[in-house]
């Protein structure tokens, strides 16, 4: 079985056909993979730091801490409060995370019956809600107690969704067929 990094760098001559370009510097590209994680307003500093920790493991690397962009009080949040994580994946660490998520962690996930087109902006982008991080390998099973969802979202350089969809269905990613 090819590598995601191996489908993109050598064997790109499918996706040429399929999308009709002759140039290869024209296909759709891998940009980056951002995998964020929402704590809301959480004062539970130990709760924080098992977050941050889990998100490491993850994805290999240590996360960013988001703060409130503005204060809302009826939620008794303040501009600067900690609401987040954010891990930004480049180069042969994207590339393994996408290995990791589409081999293991997707297939791993229950009542799974493929991931949404409609997932995709139009920008190029492609968002996979994950409501379990414990589909992951990494993560522990004996800490089960404490379970959260996150976000990857998957940043396609490419002209449309019909190319971002083409780039997305050859790297792997199961995406529902239309009915």
């Amino acid at each position: 079985m090819k590598t995601v990094k191996e489908k993109m760098t050598k064997g790109v001559s499918e996706l040429k056909k399929e999308l009709g370009v002759d140039n290869v510097m024209a296909l759709p590209k891998l940009v980056k993979v951002v995998v964020s994680v929402g704590t809301g307003s959480l004062k539970d500093k130990k709760k924080n730091e098992l977050i941050a920790d889990r998100i490491a493991k993850i994805t290999g690397q240590k996360s960013a801490i988001r703060g409130a962009k503005k204060s809302i009080a009826t939620f008794k949040v303040r501009e600067g409060d900690q609401v987040g994580f954010v891990v930004t994946l480049r180069g042969d660490r994207m590339y393994g995370f996408l290995d990791k998520l589409i081999n293991v962690a997707i297939p791993r996930v229950r009542d799974f019956r493929g991931l949404e087109l409609r997932a995709i902006d139009a920008a190029g982008n492609y968002t996979i809600g994950l409501k379990e991080h414990t589909v992951f390998p990494e993560t522990a099973d004996e800490d089960l107690k404490d379970v959260f969802g996150m976000a990857i979202t998957i940043n396609v350089k490419s002209k449309n969704k019909k190319e971002t969809e083409a780039l997305l269905r050859y790297i792997g990613l199961p995406i529902k067929t239309k009915l």
